[in-house]
């Protein structure tokens, strides 16, 4: 693992996350996802992450970013999830790191934990990330992370809301039944 990932460690997502996500819900944050969710839209959100953490099957888990240099601040959120993409089970990742921890490594940090995470996990050869095209921090760190850029596609975030994003992709090692997606 890059020694980068020191600045940060994963903590998984409980019912006290709530003000963090929140926080990340703001506009400023929000500009590539669809803009700020509803209050109803947060909580739901916040309840299919708690559920996603408490869940030992390796389907995936939800994190807190934390800064590792003695704050222990909370800088943002990380996870990874099923999906099924192009017909074949993956992992798919995504990040929202705040404001004021953006442009210090922080979120290419998490993603390498993250990838650990999902490594360990055995589930799945891929780890997917679909940043839209436009956002240009997110794709550098997919870049930086190691992924590979597949092609631009179509997407939908939130559901039913079209994003024209990039398809990046991280080997996870290993052979199974997922080892073409």
């Amino acid at each position: 693992m890059d020694d980068t990932t020191r600045v940060v460690r994963l903590e998984p997502w409980t019912d006290d996350d709530f003000e963090l996500l929140r926080a990340i819900n703001a506009p400023e944050s929000m500009v590539h996802l669809g803009g700020p969710e509803s209050d109803a839209k947060l909580a739901e959100r916040h309840k299919r992450y708690v559920a996603l953490s408490a869940d030992g099957t390796g389907a995936g888990r939800m994190y807190r970013v934390v800064l590792t240099d003695g704050s222990d601040e909370a800088a943002g959120s990380i996870g990874f999830w099923e999906k099924t993409w192009r017909g074949v089970q993956v992992y798919e990742t995504g990040w929202s790191i705040l404001p004021g921890f953006q442009g210090r490594g922080v979120a290419t940090a998490a993603t390498l934990a993250v990838i650990e995470e999902a490594r360990a996990a055995h589930r799945h050869r891929h780890l997917h990330a679909f940043p839209s095209v436009d956002n240009v921090p997110s794709n550098a760190v997919c870049r930086k992370a190691g992924f590979t850029l597949l092609e631009e596609c179509d997407f939908e975030y939130p559901p039913g809301t079209p994003l024209r994003s990039n398809d990046w992709r991280f080997d996870l090692g290993g052979t199974d039944a997922t080892a073409a997606s």
